[in-house]
């Protein structure tokens, strides 16, 4: 049996994994984000243990009947978890204070203050500076709360700041590592000379290690507590979008998938660093050695379907779906666009000063039209995406679907014909990255790639359809030049606030 736990922005997702691929249990428990100024993203790290020690509980309690030894078989643990987080703690280990998030917007003055300090900083990390990366943010804290800065020993990302309540040990792996901006990207070490652009050392990181290797082992009291055995190994893990691969399988050159979850990612493996930082996509260390990844990513793309839901007044997002499919098709070519930036935008913009628009309303605008317009709207933002990674989609090439919007055939059906690409969805989906945790544990305890890292039983496949697709074509013309009409409002905006 292996435990993969994945510490998401909306919650923690835990799975149990046997040794035939199947998923014994799982469980979650949700988490909130606080947001005390615009721009600003924030938990504090003791809601995600809280959160991580519920999801273990209401595990043991579901598998209390039918497998009431499972818990005791683990053999090793894995992690999954939200990139970029900044988790400031001191000598001591104590927390000092709430952590900043992947998708807080507050350090674009430090991005650009990085990017002015060092101009080797592309050809290092492979990536530009933005916002949502944990290096401008611990620039933002030395500039605005340097007592906290002054007393920080180590900065940890928050699935490794779990690590180390588990085990006592301060680790982390490669591919989480790439989303600091520290990480020499290529050589798979941390870099000295961003580290010191930042005011900071080697010593204020933790130690590094593959995701597919032993990090540290499991503390006697946190074993006691969860009912597992003491010392078992805890997997060096990855961060939420490599594990996502590795649950899917996307462990080879040029398989990946797209990701339909608080943020929107579409990712593709590669067998060499290939840096784009000119279009804001993300290259980084994949979980597994010698292998690395290229990514888009989208800021809002569920949680623009969360606003939108309770702006409608609908009880969740599959009603928003449910209501997006009542539009016909000639009402779609009439219904507003709307531009997913509510929390600003990385690929292919890098622009956190960017925000969320609802353009062309009318009186004979309906719900239904809003809503269609912000689905449609979010799989724009993707094809964005999709557009600035340059891939070659010749050969047959294919992606899977994931996350919480895999769920929705129509919204499949449309983001296919957006991105003219064939999709694959399968099952559990919305737990791939808790079992990409798992099979990477499964690793470190000695399992074969060829092995354990299977693509899931494919459920459904979605593609594109041509009339639909040119149907897109004009809207989807209209998206970008509204984009660029907009760009200099939203930083005239900012300067005058």
């Amino acid at each position: 049996m292996y435990l993969g736990i994945d510490l998401g922005t909306s919650g923690v997702k835990i799975v149990l994994l046997d040794g035939q691929h199947q998923i014994v249990a799982s469980s979650s428990h949700a988490l909130a984000v606080q947001r005390p100024h615009p721009l600003w993203s924030e938990q504090h790290p003791s809601n995600w243990w809280t959160a991580t020690n519920a999801a273990v509980q209401t595990l043991s309690q579901t598998l209390s009947q039918s497998h009431p030894r499972a818990l005791a078989a683990v053999q090793a643990i894995g992690l999954s978890g939200q990139m970029h987080g900044a988790v400031l703690v001191d000598a001591n280990n104590a927390v000092l204070r709430p952590a900043i998030l992947w998708n807080d917007g507050r350090s674009a003055a430090q991005c650009a203050q990085l990017e002015a300090a060092l101009p080797t900083l592309h050809h290092i990390t492979g990536n530009l500076a933005m916002p949502g990366f944990t290096a401008p943010k611990a620039m933002w804290i030395k500039q605005h709360e340097p007592d906290v800065f002054s007393r920080t020993d180590c900065i940890l990302l928050p699935k490794d700041w779990l690590r180390l309540m588990m085990t006592g040990e301060r680790v982390s792996d490669m591919s989480d590592a790439s989303g600091t901006l520290w990480l020499d990207v290529g050589r798979r070490t941390w870099s000295p000379e961003v580290l010191a652009a930042c005011g900071l050392t080697e010593a204020h990181m933790p130690r590094l290690v593959e995701g597919s290797h032993i990090s540290a082992r499991l503390s006697p009291d946190i074993a006691s507590r969860w009912g597992l055995t003491a010392n078992i190994p805890v997997a060096g893990g990855a961060g939420d979008n490599a594990a996502t691969a590795i649950g899917m399988g996307s462990v080879r050159p040029n398989i990946g998938f797209v990701s339909l979850g608080t943020s929107g990612v579409i990712f593709l493996t590669s067998d060499q660093f290939r840096p784009n930082p000119d279009s804001a996509v993300h290259a980084f260390c994949h979980a597994l050695p010698g292998t690395w990844h290229q990514m888009s990513v989208m800021l809002s793309a569920g949680s623009s379907l969360a606003w939108a839901t309770q702006l409608l007044g609908l009880s969740n997002e599959a009603e928003l779906l449910h209501l997006a499919t009542t539009l016909q098709s000639e009402e779609q070519a009439h219904a507003p666009l709307f531009l997913p930036y509510l929390g600003g935008e990385r690929t292919p913009h890098n622009n956190p000063n960017a925000e969320g628009v609802l353009f062309g309303l009318t009186h004979a605008h309906s719900s239904a039209a809003v809503a269609y317009a912000v689905v449609e709207g979010v799989s724009f933002g993707l094809l964005d995406g999709w557009n600035a990674m340059n891939v070659d989609t010749g050969g047959g090439l294919s992606l899977s679907l994931v996350g919480g919007g895999a769920r929705s055939h129509w919204w499949a059906q449309l983001l296919a014909s957006t991105l003219n690409v064939k999709l694959h969805t399968h099952r559990e989906s919305e737990y791939t990255a808790a079992l990409g945790a798992a099979r990477l544990a499964w690793l470190c305890d000695g399992g074969t790639l060829s092995e354990i890292c299977k693509e899931p039983e494919r459920q459904h496949t979605f593609a594109p359809n041509q009339q639909q697709t040119q149907l897109l074509r004009p809207r989807y013309a209209r998206f970008q030049s509204l984009y660029q009409a907009l760009a200099s409002q939203w930083a005239a905006q900012k300067v005058s606030l």
